[in-house]
């Protein structure tokens, strides 16, 4: 059911018709599967819900999630995501009144979202910023950080991560509030390229370089790691998260570590909607990407068991398993909007491959929804031109349970 009162509208006659932005969609078909492109929500950066400001490789925008949730559901429904990443789709969702789950093979997922789901008042942040050893780092710090951090930086980062492994460790199922949002909120400032991060200039936040790669870039840039305050930071950033509030009146939320293909902890039939982008083949290096994270968290990236499918039967099977999973899950009438972005500059069509995996199994494959961009922030900090490469459009299969 939609927001407010009355039976849940046809989504696809409103994906069909939709002008909110002064354009009715542009509906073509190629063989069996129906497209509609439109601007179904807003290309502009920072518009949804500051609490969303948590980088992560390959994340939607909380927009993309909004927009089914908000027609597609009521207060109290469960909405999911078996690839969380982030935590957008359930943060979306807890924002807007329904039940957040979501689901992750890498446990920084569950590290990352949980916290924002019900984040701790910035003066408790502070006080606890203030109880931190900051100088007890009790090893040894590691020698390759160096490229990234000053000595007494990293000295700090090493006290705080010994202060949260004895405090919070990472497979702890109800951590201190506060201690697991100083935890979140230091894994998204360890590198980036501002004085905003822990770190000297470096990639952008949602990716990590290797040492050997931060010694080039500093050795072309001529940089030396400056000294970070790295309490400050995170009372900064603290800040800004909740800058549009954060009391949330979402029923209680249920996160896990799981394989999208197999989450028992749900119930079947318990989901009302799904809002999800798996990951795309081999374009994004989720591992590499996170290594500097896993090592802050106290994860051993060896032990997660990530998938990288180089093949497009491979990917295609990966989907399959999932959609298996999420037909169990799903109640009768509810809706999977199973996002697949645009790579390879478009040669590759992931949509089609989600449509033919759907095949036999109790969905009704409505359409192919494409949100047209008009600007990409990230396309843009990497020289790439919108609407030529990466993935500046969402292109989602919105599928409708039986």
């Amino acid at each position: 059911m939609p927001e407010g009162n009355g039976a849940a509208p046809d989504i696809l006659a409103l994906a069909r018709d939709f002008a909110a932005f002064g354009t009715r969609s542009a509906e073509t078909w190629e063989g069996p599967v129906r497209y509609l492109v439109n601007q179904f929500w807003t290309a502009g950066q920072r518009r949804a819900h500051a609490i969303h400001e948590i980088s992560y490789r390959a994340c939607f925008k909380p927009q993309l999630p909004a927009f089914f949730i908000t027609r597609l559901t009521a207060p109290g429904d469960a909405v999911h995501d078996p690839f969380m990443g982030r935590g957008t789709t359930p943060i979306e969702a807890a924002i807007r009144g329904r039940r957040p789950c979501g689901s992750d093979i890498n446990p920084l997922a569950v590290l990352l979202t949980r916290p924002r789901l019900a984040p701790p008042a910035a003066d408790a942040v502070a006080d606890r910023l203030a109880a931190i050893p900051w100088e007890d780092c009790g090893t040894a710090e590691p020698a390759d950080l160096l490229a990234f951090y000053s000595r007494p930086t990293l000295r700090r980062i090493c006290a705080l991560r010994r202060w949260l492994l004895d405090r919070a460790p990472p497979d702890q199922a109800a951590p201190d509030p506060v201690d697991d949002w100083i935890r979140m909120v230091a894994l998204n400032r360890l590198t980036g390229h501002s004085p905003g991060f822990f770190s000297v200039y470096t990639l952008p936040p949602n990716q990590a370089a290797s040492p050997a790669a931060q010694r080039r870039i500093n050795a072309r840039r001529n940089q030396t790691p400056p000294d970070r305050d790295v309490a400050a930071l995170i009372l900064r950033k603290t800040r800004s998260l909740l800058a549009d509030g954060a009391a949330w009146a979402a029923p209680a939320a249920r996160l896990l570590t799981a394989p999208s293909h197999a989450v028992p902890a749900l119930a079947d039939a318990s989901i009302r909607l799904v809002v999800t982008s798996p990951p795309f083949l081999d374009v994004v290096q989720y591992a590499a990407d996170n290594w500097l994270r896993s090592w802050f968290a106290g994860i051993d990236p060896a032990a997660v068991p990530l998938a990288q499918h180089r093949t497009l039967a491979g990917w295609q099977a990966m989907v399959r398993a999932t959609l298996i999973e999420l037909a169990r899950v799903v109640a009768p009438g509810g809706h999977v909007a199973f996002e697949v972005g645009e790579v390879r500059k478009g040669r590759v069509k992931l949509e089609r491959l989600v449509w033919e995996a759907a095949e036999g199994l109790p969905f009704t494959r409505l359409c192919v929804m494409v949100n047209r961009q008009h600007f990409t922030k990230t396309a843009n900090c990497w020289g790439i031109s919108n609407n030529t490469q990466g993935t500046n459009s969402n292109r989602i299969v919105l599928l409708q349970r039986n």
